[in-house]
């Protein structure tokens, strides 16, 4: 592997990222790391703090990853930094230069001009973009795989922490719906590129995108939820009967879903599921089916008919289209502003290889994650408020699934409204995908989260009794 010529400060620093990484949210594991290697140095800022953008190599249970670590080392301790201190080296105090107001100023700045190069970084921005310099940065506090900064309320810097080479679907997607004039996401300003070599050979990758801030968004989880509570409230009602009936969103959002993907088809690759590849998406469901069984036996009764159900994708006798994707969707990836709905974070899976997030797939993928989450919205607050000896559950239970059905419906609905077709008339491909995603629940549930299991089960039940 190459050595990058670094700084002796810098030689220390990166000694105290093995114990410091396994603590960060967004790290891939917690399991004790073997070693950090910095295969890319670009000095930032040369100004009290002295600011590096760092990529390293991190090496655990034979895995080895790249990470994106940029560094503020001050001379003196910074309280109001307390949080993100890596620690001490003998110029000062390692910060996370994401947290630090400095060091997030400044990297807004190589965005001015149509962007610049400096070191192994690459900053790019869309023409006729605004970048907001001498806004203040915060750094948001719900952290996954991603580090995202608030610039005042005009720009949100999305930084991701995990690299993997090549272009983010994320800076990919919203690249085309951008320049397309798509109104249903935020518009992209800019985007950062970098480069590092390690044994393997020289690699490119997108490291962080800009992007217009959504102001007065409201979360689509949360409004979805709220509606819900409102319903349980109101337990002697039907879901449209509750003042905070969702459904008109429910439609509103299916729209939106179905223009995205209308324009997603229209200026990314498109293709076809052939017989062939369906049967080959067949196989590939049912061998998911049969290691989850493995994981949760319970699902044993329910496999005959599932089975069946997900076959029935054999016996579909035409060509199915297939586009680039959404390919993590559902009701936390949606923001409600007042300017409508607008879909987020179309990077897919983090956890999953880019070349298999940026495969072309059906939309109909999406729109079951969509059906899924309002199947979550509809029967979470039954297993976090209620229990079965509640003298209201069944009522209420029977409430919960009326909820789901009718915003299920409604976004199928508003979906065709937007002339991207009905889903429902694909039923074999949305049952399939469907089952797919909430048996993964299922195992994800068991594994994590036992007592939200019968949530996924209830689906799965529901699924199983459907006609093939």
């Amino acid at each position: 592997m190459e050595e990058i010529d670094v700084d002796e400060t810098l030689a220390e620093a990166v000694l105290l990222l093995r114990d410091w990484l396994t603590h960060q949210r967004w790290f891939g594991g917690r399991s004790a790391v073997d070693d950090v290697h910095i295969v890319s140095a670009t000095l930032l800022r040369d100004d009290e703090p002295r600011v590096w953008h760092l990529l390293v190599e991190v090496r655990r249970d034979g895995h080895h990853d790249t990470y994106q670590v940029p560094l503020a080392i001050h001379r003196d301790l910074q309280d109001r930094l307390d949080h993100v201190h890596v620690g001490q080296v003998e110029a000062g105090h390692v910060y996370d230069a994401l947290h630090d107001k400095i060091a997030t100023e400044a990297l807004l700045e190589y965005f001015l001009d149509g962007g610049r190069r400096v070191g192994d970084l690459t900053f790019h921005t869309e023409p006729g973009a605004e970048i907001p310099v001498g806004e203040s940065a915060l750094a948001l506090p719900v952290e996954q795989s991603n580090t995202s900064l608030a610039y005042g309320d005009v720009a949100l810097l999305k930084v991701f922490r995990r690299v993997q080479p090549g272009l983010n679907p994320d800076v990919e997607v919203h690249a085309a719906l951008t320049r397309e004039g798509c109104g249903y996401v935020a518009p992209l300003l800019g985007w950062v590129d970098g480069r590092w070599t390690t044994a393997g050979g020289d690699h490119h990758a997108s490291l962080a995108m800009l992007q217009t801030y959504l102001t007065t968004a409201s979360d689509g989880w949360a409004l979805a939820a709220a509606s819900v509570r409102d319903l349980y409230a109101e337990g002697d009602l039907h879901a449209d009967e509750v003042g905070g009936d969702f459904a008109a969103e429910a439609h509103r959002l299916g729209e939106a879903t179905g223009h995205v993907h209308k324009t997603m088809a229209e200026v990314l690759p498109t293709g076809q599921f052939s017989a062939s590849d369906l049967a080959a998406r067949t196989d590939l469901i049912l061998r998911r089916l049969d290691q989850a069984v493995g994981v949760v036996p319970e699902l044993e009764p329910y496999m005959p008919r599932l089975r069946t159900q997900v076959n029935a994708l054999r016996r579909v006798d035409h060509p199915v289209p297939t586009q680039r994707v959404h390919g993590d969707y559902h009701l936390g990836q949606v923001l409600r502003t007042v300017m409508g709905w607008k879909l987020v974070d179309f990077e897919g899976e983090p956890a999953r290889p880019l070349t298999e997030r940026t495969t072309l797939d059906s939309p109909i993928r999406d729109v079951a994650g969509m059906l899924r989450s309002f199947d979550y919205a509809a029967r979470y607050l039954l297993i976090t408020d209620y229990d079965h000896n509640h003298p209201a559950y069944d009522q209420i239970s029977y409430r919960a699934t009326e909820w789901a059905e009718r915003n299920r419906d409604a976004f199928c609905d508003g979906y065709t409204q937007a002339g991207a077709g009905d889903p429902r008339l694909h039923a074999a491909l949305l049952t399939a995908y469907e089952i797919d995603k909430a048996v993964y629940e299922v195992a994800y549930e068991a594994r994590y989260r036992p007592s939200w299991l019968p949530i996924p089960m209830t689906a799965v039940e529901r699924l199983a009794s459907q006609e093939a």
